[in-house]
């Protein structure tokens, strides 16, 4: 039912844009035979919204990945740098809520844990909505803030980074078997915003596989049963990720490449000081409006990457 619904969205989502062309053309053709220049304002907007919807469409069928209409689960770490990586952290998780906010998507927090100063450590949320996946594994990678750092006394530029994971969230039964000897589970308390249930009781847990050295933690569920069947599920996951992509001889490492989350390694720079850009290193696709990018307004920058990635398919 949920692969119909897909489909029949995709078919009334063309035949949608397929009567506004209808209806664009009808109007161009009264404006020329009237010769009627007060329509020309209304033109150039439905022109304008044709375009925007075309493009979406466009994008749309590049989201041909097993996995990318699937829900996303990401985590945010701070990287060396103390208050300041962490205050990055905070500010790249309020980025992608505005995304998916705009997307009308939801998002839900996994597992948090604040900075000691200020920001957060670390951080995993699921984002959910159709081609989620498809969407945000664009954002795989390491992100680089250049500013003056409103935490040195001395107002000096810093320069930041932070890690960004990605992975789908896979519904369907997996089948990977986890042997009890090769986990160890351990419990702690939840900490940060959550209701009165968090800091009052170990409901937090946190699976460590032994053999891969894969972590995984949740501490959201009000309940030490939900939180482990949850951290099992991404244990699943994750897992499931490591032995596919060892079949396709690709990478061992569910993060894929690993790099260090310092210099060389960034997919995409943000710069506050000494003037404004935001440029992803993969496309070379860039904007002056830095402000708006950290509102959430990451389209541009998600489309340039699947196009990219088509081309390098190809290639």
């Amino acid at each position: 039912m949920k692969n119909i619904k897909v489909l029949n969205d995709k078919i009334d989502d063309f035949k949608k844009i397929l009567q506004d062309y209808e209806e664009l053309d009808i109007l161009i053709d009264m404006a020329q035979e009237e010769s009627d220049e007060d329509l020309l304002g209304e033109i150039k907007e439905m022109v304008a919204g044709f375009i925007a919807s075309y493009d979406a469409m466009v994008i749309a069928t590049l989201l041909k990945g097993p996995y990318d209409n699937n829900n996303a689960i990401l985590s945010l770490h701070a990287g060396a740098g103390g208050t300041e990586s962490c205050d990055w952290v905070e500010m790249l998780y309020r980025m992608y809520m505005r995304w998916s906010n705009q997307k009308n998507y939801r998002l839900d927090v996994i597992d948090y844990l604040a900075g000691d100063e200020a920001g957060i450590k670390s951080i995993t949320f699921e984002v959910s909505g159709e081609n989620a996946y498809g969407y945000l594994k664009a954002e795989k990678g390491v992100h680089r803030l250049v500013r003056i750092s409103p935490f040195d006394s001395s107002g000096r530029r810093h320069t930041t980074f932070a890690s960004c994971d990605v992975m789908p969230d896979i519904e369907e039964d997996i089948d990977v078997e986890i042997n009890s000897e090769d986990i160890r589970i351990d419990t702690f308390r939840a900490s940060g915003a959550g209701g009165q249930h968090v800091n009052k009781t170990d409901s937090a847990i946190r699976i460590t596989h032994i053999p891969t050295g894969i972590v995984v933690q949740c501490q959201n569920e009000r309940s030490q049963h939900k939180n482990k069947d949850k951290a099992l599920k991404m244990l699943r996951i994750k897992l499931f990720e490591v032995e596919r992509q060892k079949q396709h001889e690709k990478m061992t490492d569910i993060r894929g490449e690993t790099k260090e989350i310092g210099w060389g390694s960034q997919i995409r720079s943000y710069v506050m000081h000494p003037y404004n850009m935001v440029k992803d290193h993969r496309t070379n696709h860039e904007t002056g409006n830095v402000g708006a990018v950290m509102d959430g307004q990451l389209d541009d920058f998600i489309n340039a990457y699947l196009k990219w990635m088509a081309v390098q398919t190809i290639n």
